[in-house]
């Protein structure tokens, strides 16, 4: 069989039953095809179930105590660390590099930056078909890494080649606020943007399959893979916070002292390096095998499903819901999925009538387990869209604060941190979070929910929207207070003049919160992803936390032209509240705005929430249901 679509075996297998127009008809309608697993499949046909690993070249390893594991993960936090480190490097330095060396007008760059940044994640779902349909995870990025690397190379011959950016000279301070220096030459911003947008390109590659793959090499069958795989998404997202405190300190002070060239060139030796490291940990990989094009198995589906739209289920013709018997499934690289009653519309694309013959179209007649990855994929969509407004809050953090930061004193002692260097906090307290996770919040939160790992995936989601809401509306009260104090000190209209004796470390308090509603949020939705996401479409399911992050950058843009639009009245000479002059602004009334919209999409996913069924349960139901119909037919 292969991999680019499914298809129905030749031979169709009757089903062990046929409907009832009773009230019992939906309950065996939901269990009927679970078949012993003692059965073999005929002919040899369909896969073992999804969780079996195999080597790079595709056959099952005999010896699994010398593959995967914590060793073969930590290459693979290497690659995703230089990635991330790669990511906030540019997303801090690129505004900067594309003011102050080529010209740009400030909010066009700030644009570019932003559209990078909402393309590299919202573009994840490219990646994450590719690996789940044809490349599988380790060769999606092998290549993307590279891909990435060679953006990263070409940003630092732009930044190192006077050729590539326009005169320096006689551009000082003045002539940069006044916009009289030498723009950059067209050609010259369609390089930078093509290389740019490579880099995107890259990440959008890597983004949803090296988490993944890091989560392939623990082995499912063991007792501890629960705690296994919770540890594992936990230090993950460690080394995502250390390649953003890396990025944010010492890039910047390479930059500082060494330029431009230096700075991203440091970027490209970290991700070379890392492709090295992740290259040299394949002997230790284990695989799992794509399992062809989901697309085509979700068209397949919906087309099935459109075309037996006006069968009802109880049809006399009606053979049951079809399903290949025993464990294995029709999807290479998946294991079964039992019927759910969820969207049973969909079902009707697995209803096998007599007419449909012996070797039916799959475009006619899909398997229970097809038909129930797109339930799936449907049924989790509610819980990563809730986390859009959490990275909208982190994304307008990374503008807004840095604008409220230029009016504050950034001094520790004799020492000036950067104000670019101020996004670093949110990095040390989510390191911080992670190191005292399991000392502190595990054992005190088992007392009060009693879940073995503290807290469910979606309670800790649900905990760092909660605490998001607590950062933002914080990030009102203080900007109140602030911009109180420069209106009375005489600041109103000395925007960009720091005011002494007020301390920009009175932020730290919404950075910490925020980046406390980072660590619960993202990396509860990362495994939850990771566990619910049907086998052959792991990589899809992550690249649902990226495509969250990506539309929050574009709501972001969305929302802030909408209030700029809203609250502006030039007729009256009234600022809008994101005025350039944030003594004059209303960023407070933004930040409550941002507060009311995040006190909203919290309630929705308490709704969703409560509603969500964890696949383990459903199994759990679907066994227990056909335990009672069997006991009440004998």
């Amino acid at each position: 069989m292969g991999s680019r679509e499914i298809k129905s075996p030749e031979d169709m297998l009757e089903t062990p039953a046929s409907l009832e127009v009773d009230g019992r008809s939906r309950k065996k309608l939901g269990v009927f095809f679970i078949e012993s697993d003692n059965r073999r499949t005929a002919f040899g046909r369909g896969y073992t179930g999804g969780t079996t690993p195999v080597d790079i070249h595709g056959k099952p390893i005999a010896d699994l105590s010398k593959t995967g594991g914590w060793i073969a993960a930590l290459f693979i936090f290497g690659n995703e660390m230089a990635e991330r480190m790669a990511y906030f490097g540019l997303s801090v330095n690129m505004v900067a590099f594309m003011f102050y060396v080529m010209h740009r007008p400030f909010s066009s760059s700030s644009n570019a930056v932003n559209n990078f940044l909402g393309i590299s994640q919202a573009s994840s779902v490219l990646g994450g078909f590719l690996a789940d349909a044809y490349l599988g995870r380790y060769w999606t990025i092998a290549i993307f890494t590279t891909i990435y690397l060679a953006g990263l190379i070409g940003i630092t011959l732009c930044a190192s080649m006077k050729i590539f950016v326009p005169n320096q000279d006689q551009c000082d301070q003045l002539s940069l606020l006044l916009g009289s220096c030498e723009p950059a030459k067209p050609w010259q911003m369609l390089y930078l943007y093509v290389v740019l947008y490579i880099t995107a390109f890259g990440a959008a590659g890597i983004r949803p399959c090296v988490s993944s793959f890091g989560a392939d090499q623990f082995d499912e069958r063991s007792k501890d893979y629960k705690t296994l795989l919770d540890r594992f998404f936990n230090f993950f997202y460690l080394c995502v916070t250390i390649g953003a405190i890396v990025a944010f300190t010492l890039v910047v002070y390479i930059q500082i002292e060494r330029g431009w060239g230096a700075a991203f060139g440091s970027l490209a030796i970290a991700m070379g390096v890392s492709n090295m490291l992740f290259f040299a940990g394949t002997p230790l990989y284990r695989h799992r095998l794509p399992g062809g094009s989901p697309l085509t198995r979700v068209a397949q589906v919906l087309v099935a499903a459109f075309k037996k739209r006006h069968v009802p289920f109880t049809r006399s013709e009606l053979v049951g819901l079809y399903e290949l018997p025993g464990r294995h499934s029709a999807i290479k690289g998946s294991g079964k999925i039992p019927h759910t009653d969820d969207f049973r519309c969909l079902d009707k694309a697995a209803l096998q009538l007599k007419e449909d013959g012996g070797n039916p179209s799959p475009w006619r007649l899909c398997t229970v387990t097809q038909v129930e990855e797109v339930k799936i994929l449907v049924k989790i969509i509610p819980i990563p869209a809730c986390t859009i407004m959490l990275n909208v809050i982190l994304t307008e953090f990374i503008t807004l604060s840095i604008q409220q930061a230029y009016t504050l004193n950034t001094h520790i002692g004799k020492l000036k941190l950067p104000v670019t260097c101020m996004p670093v906090f949110p990095g040390l307290s989510i390191f911080l979070v992670l190191c005292l996770y399991y000392s502190v919040f595990v054992p005190v939160s088992r007392r009060i929910t009693g879940h073995p790992h503290g807290a469910s995936q979606l309670q800790r989601v649900g905990i760092g929207l909660f605490i998001s809401i607590l950062s933002v509306a914080w990030g009102g009260v203080f900007e109140r207070f602030r911009r109180g104090y420069a209106i009375k000190h005489g600041y109103k209209f000395s925007f960009l003049t720091p005011m002494p004796d007020l301390s920009a470390y009175w932020l730290l308090i919404q950075y910490c919160l925020i980046g406390i509603a980072e660590v619960f949020s993202i990396v509860g939705l990362l495994e939850f992803l990771y566990e619910e996401a049907p086998d052959a479409m792991k990589s899809i399911g992550s690249a649902y936390a990226a495509i969250a992050g990506g539309l929050g950058c574009f709501a972001a843009s969305i929302i802030n032209s909408i209030v700029k639009s809203v609250t502006r009245n030039p007729e009256n000479k009234q600022q809008s509240w994101l005025s350039q002059n944030i003594n004059n602004a209303k960023f407070d009334y933004f930040y409550w705005l941002l507060t009311v919209l995040s006190i909203i999409n919290f309630c929705i996913f308490l709704y969703s929430a409560h509603r969500y069924k964890y696949r383990t349960e459903q199994t759990f139901e679907a066994w227990e249901t056909k335990q009672n119909i069997l006991a009440e037919d004998s």
